[in-house]
Parts: C-alpha cells; structure tokens; sequence
C-alpha cells in the first residue's frame, strides 16, 4: 500500500542512488539501490528496521529526515553523509517527501544522490524555498547575533553592508567567539542564501586529507580513490567557509589561492579545470601577521582573503554582553529542557561578570546549560556554577582585599618616601643640579619642582 501511495517518487530511480519507504514509525518498509555503485545495503538488511539503525550515522536529535517524519514536511536537497554497511561515509543530497494515505500521514519517501563527478549532469534538483529547515543551532542568521555591545552592534550594520558583494571575507577571532556564527550570519544575508553554506576546519582534518576534501578527486588518482566533488564544488552557488585557515600547510594555502584567483578547481589526479561560483569566508584565530611571520600563513593568500576584515572581541572586552548572554541561555535552555528557571542569583551573577571567559560565548553558554543540569532551585546559585569559577572569583576576591583604600594609601606613601630618599642622593652626589636632572633623565625644572615641594611638606 505505501509502495502505492508513493509510486511517483520511483520515476526518479533514473536519477537517484537509492530510494526508501518508511511508515510513520520509521520503520522502512520498501528499499531499492538503483546504482551498482557499491555503497548501498540489500533490501534483506533495509527492511523491516528502523531507519536509525540501519543508517547508524542519523543524529536523533537534528537530522532532517526525523525532523521530516516529526513535523511531516517535505525537505528538500540537504547535503548528508551516510555510512554504508562497511561504515564507508558517502556524501550526497537527500530529499524527504511526505506520504498520506486517505489524508493521513503514512510515513515518508526518501531518495538518496551520491554526490559523483556525473551529478551535474543527471541529478534534477528540486528545492521547496517556502520550507527553510532550522535544526537547532546548526544554521544561524544576524539575528541569533545576541549583543548589547556597540562595537558588535556595529559588526553587525557592517555585515548588511558587506552582504550585498561576494568579496572575499576574512574573520579575525580566538575560539569561541563566534566565527562560525558570523559566517552564516553572512551567507544567509546575501544573495547566495538559496544555496548551499558549507563549513570547513582546517585543522579538524589530516592535511593529506583536507586536500581532496577541498578539490575533490578522480578515480584511480590513488589507491581506492573514486571520483568526487571537494567542498569547492559542493559549494557552488553558495559559500565556503575555512576556519583555521592558517593551520594548512604552504603549499595547500598556494593552491587555495590559485582557485580563489582563477574561480575554478581541478581534481587531486585530474587534468580538467572546472568553473565554480564559490563565496569564500576564511577565518583565523590568531594575529594574521605574527602567523605571515612565522611561516603558517601566506602573505599572498592573507591579502587576498582580506579584502574585507571583520574582527570579533573577545567576550572580556564587551562586559555588557555577558549577563545579557547568560539572560539569553536561560531563555534557550528553558525552552529546550522545557524548564522554568527565573535567572541567575546576585552571587551567581558577580561569579559570572568577574570570569575572564577565555573560551569566550562558548564557554558561557556551556556554563549556563551545565547549570541547568544540576539547578534544584528556580535560580542559578553560584554552588550551580563549575568549581574552577568559583575558585578564581575567591581568587579575585582575595587580591581585592590586599588593595583596599588603606593598603593603597600605605603603598603610595612608601612610594613618595622612596622617591624622596632617590633625589636627595642624587643631588648630594652630584656637582650640579643640571647634572642631577640629567641622571634622573627629568628636566631642572621638574626637579626643581621635586625639591621645592618636599621643603614646603616638610
């Protein structure tokens, strides 16, 4: 009956990999490979189990196709890597449709395309932009930008403006401080937005393998290799963001800015340039120029990336935003664990302000969701907050005690007194007072000053 119901979507066996049927239960009830490509399960394997063990690699909480059976909307061209029965990942492009049977929700149909050096030309692509998935904090626009802080208010009126051209983008930021956040903020502002947004880390990969990640590869270019797009094709018509540019290696960075300047990638063994339309943002955690100088980033590549800078303070230097980000958590996480917490208590509060937060929003934000698992009031206390928190606020505390009013008076009299004791010896041990003023590297009239104002206080 569900074969029935959805029999349309099998006319398309001629341009997808795989075709699956599941209930509304997630249990699959039909599956057919439609390519001999080897990277696909027997029906015997399929049938029968529930989508999420077979495809062991479906994240429960956010992957579209539960996301699709949950809410029961189609979803359309989503970019997904799949683990075969070898656990070989496949990257490809999923659309979900919806099947009713009698107006009622039935389960789901669902066609799978590899993504192959012949996707160009044999996959129909079909995009429903009336549906714009969200998948908790995986896509992020200007909005999810939460500040009070001027300067970032004025990051923020600079990426309006810098959405409206496809130059090339350079983020400046240590980690946590939202790189990433900013990337998509502006990708999803521009006229790109219908396409893809792919994201990269430099440094999550091996670097012999981030090279045929970013360009792709041609069959037979090594053992086992296959044909395959690299990020800089998946990503045309969209943006390609590259965190921790400055951890490749020279060479690759050259290669980088060889397809940067000729808007056109060739694969690792092959002999053809292909044209992309690609947005590039890069991003870089440390100053570019002590990077240029001591040999992880090039020169050639920094200027060419650098055409527009935006850089990101640290979430010390905007003190503001920090209850005001920790208000905002509350909120979030309230509505995620479907809790009532009504903020944070003074205590908490001042444990809070007086961090210096050296992993930056990240850090808080995983402060704040630690807390609400072991909260047992309806207010964060400072005993909610991890220990090392509160050991450096004791920290603090104590070195504040050791400057109050009277210890600081204490220290700039002893201060003075050293002081006094200094001119009078370089005085009696000099000739001339001229020649004392220039010992102490001040002018005679400074010193005559000095001395004139130590008589009258005597």
């Amino acid at each position: 009956m569900l074969r029935e119901s959805a029999g349309f979507i099998f006319q398309m066996g001629n341009f997808f990999d795989e075709l699956c049927i599941t209930d509304q239960n997630a249990v699959i009830r039909y599956y057919q490979a439609c390519s001999a490509n080897g990277a696909s399960f027997s029906v015997d394997q399929a049938v029968g189990r529930k989508i999420t063990d077979v495809f062991s690699a479906l994240n429960p909480e956010s992957n579209e196709i539960l996301l699709a059976l949950e809410e029961r909307k189609a979803i359309c061209t989503f970019h997904e890597y799949c683990l075969n029965y070898k656990g070989e990942a496949y990257p490809g492009y999923v659309s979900v449709f919806p099947i009713h049977r009698k107006k009622e929700f039935a389960g789901l149909a669902i066609a799978l395309k590899y993504l192959t050096a012949d996707y160009q030309k044999e996959f129909i692509q079909i995009r429903d932009n009336s549906y714009r998935r969200k998948r908790y904090n995986d896509e992020y626009t200007i909005d999810d930008i939460i500040t009070c802080d001027p300067n970032m208010e004025r990051l923020k009126d600079k990426l309006r403006k810098v959405s409206k051209k496809d130059s090339t983008v350079l983020i400046r930021g240590n980690t946590g401080t939202g790189k990433e956040l900013v990337a998509q903020a502006l990708h999803y502002l521009s006229s790109r937005s219908t396409g893809p947004f792919i994201s990269q880390n430099c440094s999550a990969i091996p670097e012999n393998l981030l090279e045929s990640t970013l360009f792709g590869t041609e069959k037979g270019s090594f053992t086992g290799a296959i044909t395959n797009q690299g990020l800089l094709e998946t990503a045309d018509g969209g943006t390609l963001f590259l965190d921790e540019i400055n951890s490749m290696s020279m060479s690759l960075q050259s290669k980088i800015l060889t397809a940067i300047e000729n808007k056109s990638v060739r694969h690792l063994g092959g002999h053809e340039d292909i044209r992309t339309n690609v947005r590039i943002i890069a991003a870089i955690n440390e100053d570019p120029f002590k990077a240029i100088e001591e040999h992880r980033l090039r020169s050639d590549l920094f200027y060419r990336l650098n055409v527009v800078s935006l850089h990101l303070p640290d979430l010390k230097d905007r003190p503001a935003d920090i209850p005001f980000l920790a208000e905002y958590y509350i909120r979030y996480f309230n509505d995620l664990f479907d809790m009532n917490i009504r903020g944070l208590s003074p205590e908490a509060n001042r444990v809070l302000c007086c961090h210096t937060w050296p992993g930056n929003v990240r850090e808080l934000r995983n402060v704040i969701e630690g807390a609400f698992n072991i909260v047992e009031t309806e207010w964060i206390c400072r005993e909610d907050l991890p220990e090392y928190l509160q050991t450096f606020t004791a920290e603090k505390r104590r070195n504040e005690e050791l400057m109050e009013p009277k210890t600081y008076i204490q220290f700039q009299a002893c201060l003075q007194q050293l002081e006094e004791e200094f001119l009078q010896r370089t005085v009696e041990r000099s000739r001339t007072k001229a020649e004392a003023a220039k010992f102490l590297g001040i002018s005679p009239q400074a010193l005559n000053y000095k001395l004139h104002k130590q008589e009258k206080e005597e």
